[in-house]
């Protein structure tokens, strides 16, 4: 059975990330670009001096709402994941150290991407009969378009159904069972042959951790994020510079293997890895898995933010996919390739090569401190994607359906626990390229729209 399932799997996934998705994805980020005239980079001081400020801002939000600072950590909690660690780690080991460099390409196009997602996410939300504040790509399709294009509002609501089980749960579980297994190890807390059984237990606290959280309502998930979110990336940021400092002689080696790689992968992997286009379809996706931009759904964070101004909230998604690809993405991949740690490419990888470039460095002692980073980065992830799965399950049918939702999202951690990592990671991606398509559309019809919000903004702006 779980062989038909990969056959499967795996044809949707060549087709969906295929030239066409890279197309598309790609052309999209160009096309809003041009059509702002480039603004990630030309206003990039400003919305660095806009989201930075705003974010420590002391301020409660209305009832339904989170504060702007709330929304953002939301939406990071979601991006800043395993998407950065054992994402990473996945991208290179496949497709080289060039893939690190399509990343950083993605994420360019990507910041202006995610900009017109936020803005438009803001700019068409609604309110429930909760009094909660809701939107993303449904609403700005609902809301923007007309009624033929409707369908596409549908399409993403129910790919994005099947996407948070395994994007935003499974793999995130997987992570973190990982990290706790490899420190117990290290230490011989346990055994391998009690690996199993401690990952069903930890599967289970999980989910009660997860439920506990979801079915507290927006508020109470806005509150955990902005605790977790500047806790985890500050530990590992130091740890990760840490690494790059004390292997300072080999960074210029790696940038070049990065760049040269991107164009001649197989002179960097001995030729295990030989396509270009391997190396450039791992890079986008393993990106766009990482900072969301393209999917959406980090919008559907940010249409509940208190706020009037739908392009100071969008200069956030600038502000994310810097923070999440440019550097900590880069981070992760140095530590990588600067710790000297062998790199089997053409094989599966996972966390797992992000710890050993840790422990290569520090000694397993760093594993301990690894564990808690990664299980703050996932468990972040899980009650973001938890929110994000909630609203598509309210647009497809009704505010009745949040709660089960919630309880069977949460038991999936389980599965996430004790499930095959390499079978996880595939259909994550394939759901992801999925629910991509009828954004993309959805925002290549808006962009006039977009564009006519960012005038009107920076006009009364430079007033």
């Amino acid at each position: 059975m779980l062989e038909k399932i990969e056959m499967l799997n795996s044809l949707v996934n060549n087709f969906v990330w295929g030239v066409p998705a890279m197309v598309c994805i790609i052309g999209v980020g160009l096309l809003l670009s041009f059509r702002t005239g480039f603004l990630q980079i030309r206003k990039f001081p400003y919305a660095i001096k806009t989201t930075v400020g705003r974010m420590f801002r002391k301020k409660e939000a209305s009832d339904g709402a989170m504060t702007p600072f709330q929304a953002v950590c939301t939406a990071l909690a979601a991006t800043v994941g395993t998407g950065n660690i054992a994402g990473v780690a996945g991208a290179i080991a496949i497709g080289g150290p060039g893939a690190v460099f399509w990343m950083w390409v993605s994420a360019l196009l990507g910041m202006c991407t995610k900009f017109t997602e936020v803005t438009l996410a803001v700019h068409f939300r609604e309110t429930n009969k909760y009094g909660d504040l809701v939107g993303g790509p449904m609403y700005y399709i609902k809301n923007g378009l007309a009624r033929h294009w409707h369908w596409l509002a549908y399409a993403f609501s129910a790919f994005g159904v099947l996407t948070v089980f395994g994007t935003g749960n499974a793999t995130q579980v997987n992570t973190i069972t990982t990290a706790i297994n490899s420190a117990l190890l290290n230490y011989r807390v346990i055994s391998e042959d009690s690996v199993g059984t401690l990952n069903l237990i930890m599967g289970i606290v999980i989910a009660l951790l997860v439920g506990m959280v979801l079915l507290g309502g927006v508020k109470r998930i806005g509150r955990v994020s902005e605790r977790l979110v500047p806790f985890m990336a500050l530990i590992y940021i130091l740890l990760g510079l840490g690494v790059v400092i004390l292997n300072i002689e080999r960074v210029p080696g790696v940038f070049y293997s990065i760049v040269y790689g991107a164009f001649n992968p197989g002179a960097v992997t001995g030729g295990v890895v030989g396509s270009l286009f391997l190396s450039l379809q791992k890079g986008v996706s393993r990106g766009i898995f990482s900072n969301e931009a393209g999917l959406g759904t980090g919008s559907i964070a940010h249409a509940c933010a208190d706020t009037q101004k739908p392009v100071k909230q969008g200069l956030f998604g600038i502000f994310e996919v810097f923070a999440d690809t440019i550097v900590i993405c880069t981070l992760t991949a140095l530590v990588i390739l600067c710790s000297g740690i062998p790199v089997n490419y053409g094989s599966a990888a996972g966390a797992e090569l992000t710890i050993l470039g840790f422990t290569s460095t520090y000694g397993n002692w760093v594993s301990i401190f690894t564990a808690v980073a990664m299980c703050c980065f996932a468990f972040s992830t899980i009650i973001g994607w938890g929110l994000y799965g909630a609203r598509c399950v309210e647009f497809l049918f009704s505010e009745k359906t949040i709660k089960p939702f919630m309880v069977i999202y949460s038991l999936v951690a389980i599965i996430g626990a004790t499930a095959n990592l390499g079978l996880l990671w595939s259909i994550a991606e394939t759901f992801n390229g999925l629910m991509s398509i009828p954004n993309l559309i959805a925002l290549f019809l808006l962009s006039g729209t977009l564009v006519r919000l960012v005038r009107e903004y920076f006009s009364k702006e430079d007033q």
